[in-house]
């Protein structure tokens, strides 16, 4: 949550920037914003290639729970593609772009705001905020009423690491790798689909 805060806070100065000018839009209509999606991907790259602890933990998983990752997935570019029908003013293909975020609003933001303009990055940005902050605040609802399996889902590609507590919590240390795999997979998914969906 504490991260959520932070993020949004500088979103929030970045725009009292913009609008009072304070720092010069030239220097902003240069390729800056491609040289820190750069640096932001080789930093998650990073992170990814030097847990080699977590990445043998997954030969542990019941091979079931694969199909937890795919699941969130297509569950949740169902859900854009249907809610797409009542936001006749954006494409299928823009709805679906947010969601692909899964929860990882720094870095599909950063991606459609490049590839599609700052409004829908915006969008994309606070949609997956919500996204997370759902998962924090309900974890104990979905365990409750949808299983144990259903806040892994619902925090997406957060669940590696901002959700993390909150799901140990209340669906139990056992689901700590599956909880891990599935947000790792999302991670790796989120700039090939974002991509794809801005491009089509």
């Amino acid at each position: 949550m504490r991260t959520s805060i932070i993020i949004v806070s500088f979103f929030i100065v970045g725009i009292a920037v913009g609008y009072f000018d304070i720092i010069p839009m030239e220097m902003f209509n240069t390729k800056l914003s491609f040289y820190v999606l750069c640096a932001l991907m080789l930093c998650v790259g990073i992170s990814i290639g030097s847990d080699s602890k977590t990445l043998k933990s997954f030969k542990r998983i019941n091979p079931v729970y694969y199909l937890l990752p795919l699941s969130t997935i297509i569950g949740t570019l169902g859900g854009c593609a249907l809610i797409s029908f009542m936001l006749p003013e954006r494409t299928i293909a823009e709805i679906m772009a947010v969601g692909s975020g899964f929860g990882y609003y720094s870095l599909s933001s950063i991606f459609i705001t490049e590839y599609k303009g700052a409004e829908l990055g915006t969008i994309a940005l606070l949609s997956n905020i919500i996204r997370e902050i759902i998962a924090l605040l309900f974890a104990p609802f979905f365990v409750k009423y949808f299983g144990k399996l259903a806040p892994i889902a619902v925090g997406g590609a957060t669940t590696m690491d901002t959700t993390l507590p909150v799901i140990l919590k209340f669906s139990g240390k056992e689901f700590l790798v599956v909880s891990l795999f599935s947000g790792f997979v999302l991670d790796l998914s989120v700039p090939f689909l974002v991509i794809f969906f801005c491009t089509i």
